[in-house]
């Protein structure tokens, strides 16, 4: 059972990763896509690590390395000072997904582990027993998870994990598939069973995208940035545990964190001992089609809906002066940091929001378009886009300039399979024929897998 020693540099190394990349190769031999650069991380006992980035940032691949289940491309994982050979026995993960077998009982899914390990039948139903007993699951051994909860089901994960007592516990955003009410609860209860000293395992490791959790939980919040993933720094949580969510610490560290992953550039420090309004941040400058990269298949569109984007927007131009805080922003809709944040790159790319210093402020572009009519948003949205985003510019060049001003999407998969994985090149394609659509600039037939200029513009 963990007895918590002192976070610090003196603490035990648990976990060493050493000068990590991965790549993955990309379809049809087009060269590798590299998700994680350089990373160094330590995980020292008697700390909750987590692992925070925006989606696409490598945080369960890290893990996942960590684990031993993937091999790094370049680098080592070092495991109490050894180098990781295989699967690392001294790590066990809990699982956004709960992974259970559904005919076996409660008590049988949380022994798999233990038989996997030879341990006879009676020490095993016994430690399972007590595994089982320490997530509050007791008088459910011989359910089946048919008959389990969500949250309940994830206890099972919790006990299944436990129940090997290794020295670091991995969790893989272990609460998002969780309604919100179950997974504050269980959050509470893990964090219970940390501060109380009875924790099984001498370290945590927790992926997520939610900020609020990340300070709730960890000692340490490792912040990643992405394309590829690196390591940006690290912000030290020194707060008395448990953490408490009113209070001013908690909520500037909240904040702090919202500032730098609303900017990709700005500096992040391991302490935070200023107030969020003397934070110095790199504010980015907007991107146009001027100053826009050559290649404009190289620019990522956010992954959102026009829909998404414009109600946004309505929510904040109804407050005062047109602005909101980025933490009772998301707070207020129930929002994750993967669901908000690119909502908010999309307004920002268009002009229509700035964000500084923790805040979103509507633009003058930005507040016609929320309080406009449909059509003049329409316009607004196809001047934003000819103006500031260059996949859609080239992608409405390229038409033009066929005779018959039509192009099989094809030809545009390719190019952005040149730059990205099979998957991220159609979900990028999928973004810019919603975009292009909603703003009348080109029509697409599915079935034909075929894109068209509108006949106004074929006309002029």
């Amino acid at each position: 059972m963990n007895q918590h020693s002192t976070t610090g540099q003196s603490a035990l190394s648990l976990i060493t990763v050493d000068h990590v990349s991965k790549s993955f190769p990309m379809s049809e031999g087009k060269g590798t896509f590299t998700v994680l650069q350089d990373i160094h991380l330590t995980v020292r006992s008697g700390e909750v690590v987590a692992l925070l980035g925006r989606s696409g940032s490598g945080k369960s691949t890290l893990l996942r390395i960590m684990a031993g289940l993937i091999l790094p491309t370049e680098g080592l994982v070092l495991s109490r000072g050894k180098p990781l050979q295989g699967s690392n026995t001294e790590v066990a993960m809990v699982f956004q997904s709960f992974a259970l077998l559904p005919w076996l009982t409660v008590q049988e899914n949380v022994e798999l582990g233990l038989e996997a390990q030879g341990i006879p039948r009676e020490d095993r139903r016994k430690q399972a027993l007590k595994a089982i007993d320490l997530v509050g699951l007791d008088g459910f051994e011989n359910a089946y998870p048919k008959e389990l909860s969500g949250g309940m089901k994830q206890r099972v994960g919790f006990a299944r994990a436990f129940v090997l007592e290794p020295k670091v516990l991995f969790m893989d955003e272990p609460f998002s598939a969780l309604d919100v009410l179950t997974s504050e609860n269980l959050r509470g209860e893990i964090d219970d069973l940390w501060n109380a000293g009875t924790f099984p395992s001498q370290s945590i490791v927790i992926v997520t995208h939610n900020i609020e959790e990340a300070v709730f939980l960890a000692d340490r919040v490792v912040i990643l940035g992405n394309n590829p993933g690196v390591i940006r720094g690290e912000v030290i949580v020194n707060l008395p545990r448990p953490h408490d969510r009113s209070s001013d610490r908690f909520k500037l560290l909240v904040d702090y964190i919202y500032n730098v992953m609303t900017n990709p550039t700005a500096q992040v420090t391991g302490e935070v001992t200023d107030t969020v309004q003397k934070i110095t941040l790199t504010k980015i400058p907007p991107t146009t089609a001027l100053d826009s990269p050559k290649n404009p298949y190289t620019q990522a569109l956010p992954h959102v809906r026009v829909g998404g984007i414009s109600g946004l927007l309505e929510l904040i131009v109804d407050q005062p002066e047109g602005k909101d805080d980025l933490p009772r922003l998301a707070e207020k809709i129930q929002l994750e940091v993967d669901d908000l944040l690119p909502l908010l790159d999309a307004a920002v790319l268009l002009g229509l929001a700035e964000v500084q210093q923790g805040d979103v402020n509507l633009t003058a572009i930005g507040r016609d378009f929320a309080t406009t009519t449909i059509l003049r948003s329409k316009d607004i949205f196809r001047q934003q886009v000819l103006e500031r985003v260059p996949l859609l510019i080239s992608i409405v060049r390229t038409l033009q300039e066929k005779r018959n001003r039509s192009m099989r999407s094809d030809f545009f998969l390719d190019i952005l399979d040149e730059h990205y994985p099979h998957e991220e090149a159609a979900r990028q394609f999928s973004t810019a024929v919603d975009w292009g659509r909603y703003a009348e600039l080109f029509e697409y037939n599915a079935s034909e897998e075929r894109l068209y200029l509108p006949e106004p513009m074929v006309n002029e």
